[in-house]
């Protein structure tokens, strides 16, 4: 009994599968993601990264290809080139579409798309100026 017991703290557990941003900038970043949820793109803000720190965004096991990233530094200015128009706001949010964020009341920003090449579990490096 002791010897399972002893197992179980020391086997090392199922691998959770995420998508873990860092800021490897000297900057405090803020940061939202999109990726598609039930057939429809969701995005999601805010983050707060600070220099030299990593957060889990997404917690799940990554089931699209591709993860869309928006990052600004702390004047609000976007330190990435994306080239997908999608929908933020200005405190946190989930925003599902990406179409017409003006016309439905949002903040239309362009996001830089990250190519997880089909992992579960992915980590994606910001570190300043468009990779």
């Amino acid at each position: 009994m002791a010897l399972a017991v002893l197992f179980a703290l020391i086997a090392p557990g199922k691998a959770r599968a995420e998508f873990t941003v860092c800021n490897q900038t000297l900057d405090v970043v803020n940061l939202a993601v999109a990726q598609e949820v039930d057939r429809a793109f969701q995005t999601d803000g805010w983050w707060t990264i600070g220099a030299n720190q990593c957060v889990n965004v997404i917690r799940d096991e990554l089931a699209n290809r591709y993860i869309y990233v928006y990052a600004t530094d702390v004047f609000g200015n976007a330190i990435l080139s994306g080239s997908t128009d999608m929908c933020v706001e200005r405190r946190r949010f989930t925003i599902r579409g990406i179409g017409d964020c003006w016309q439905r009341g949002h903040i239309a920003a362009s996001f830089y798309e990250v190519d997880t090449l089909a992992q579960a579990r992915w980590t994606f490096f910001l570190t300043g100026r468009s990779p």
